[in-house]
């Protein structure tokens, strides 16, 4: 991970695992994170899971309301990032 890494992220990532609802993470993350975070989190995951089905970056923009700069943001990460993105779809592709 690139990113920093310490306690207190740690502690986060564990309560994070420690939900066990749609629900449940509908209130902590209504709690910890203001509703432009909560948004702008999960369009990143809308602009990942099209830029895997290969849609180009006008069209993902324009379908998310995402700028092209996250969208272009979010494609360096599913190319050199730490495979979080293809780790979750792939997980997701799973419960379906």
């Amino acid at each position: 991970m690139g990113k920093p890494r310490n306690k207190e992220i740690d502690n986060f990532f564990k309560a994070v695992l420690s939900l066990e609802s749609i629900e449940e993470c509908y209130s902590f993350f209504g709690d910890i994170c203001t509703e432009k975070e909560l948004i702008d989190i999960s369009q990143r995951l809308e602009v990942a899971r099209l830029l895997r089905q290969k849609m180009n970056y006008l069209e993902i923009s324009k379908q998310t309301g995402a700028s092209t700069t996250t969208v272009s943001r979010v494609n360096k990460s599913l190319t050199y990032g730490n495979d979080g993105y293809a780790l979750v779809f792939e997980r997701l592709k799973n419960e379906s």
